[in-house]
């Protein structure tokens, strides 16, 4: 299976097959061996703050995971040779979080938000991600950086 076909079959799994990700309404809008996009719109069921009409921390710190996650994923593609199905299969249901710190820089207001992140590191054993999340406006609302195992 060539690479392409693996980033089809993570995009679909990140938006069809995980109830939270429809949830929230996640759809990615880039992803290759160098950067990820996911973006999302604002909606009522996403307010955090009642009174400012805000987007709920734990939805921020939810989309940086995500992010970090697939900046991990995509390491692992981008410094293997070809694996077979189950291989890439077996090292993707490994990859798990190990350390988020999530900086929530600006109250999370707008219309949408986009989220991308880029590799800071990948290893055999652990790969470390920078993630941003900014509103439609180009406003920066939080950073993150996180830590995944990745085999």
């Amino acid at each position: 299976m060539c690479k392409e076909n693996y980033f089809q079959l993570l995009k679909e799994v990140i938006e069809e097959r995980i109830p939270f990700n429809k949830l929230i309404g996640l759809k990615i809008e880039k992803l290759d061996l160098e950067s990820i996009g996911i973006r999302f719109k604002m909606r009522p069921e996403l307010v955090g703050n009642f009174m400012r009409g805000n987007l709920h921390g734990g939805v921020i710190s939810t989309v940086l995971d995500l992010t970090g996650g697939m900046v991990a994923w995509a390491g692992i593609m981008n410094n293997t040779k070809e694996l077979s199905f189950e291989e890439v299969t077996e090292r993707f249901a490994k990859i798990g979080t190990v350390d988020l710190r999530v900086d929530y820089l600006r109250p999370g207001l707008g219309k949408y938000f986009v989220s991308t992140g880029s590799a800071l590191r990948t290893g055999n054993k652990l790969s470390v991600a920078r993630m941003e999340l900014h509103n439609d406006e180009g406003l920066l609302i939080s950073v993150g950086t996180g830590s995944y195992v990745v085999g």
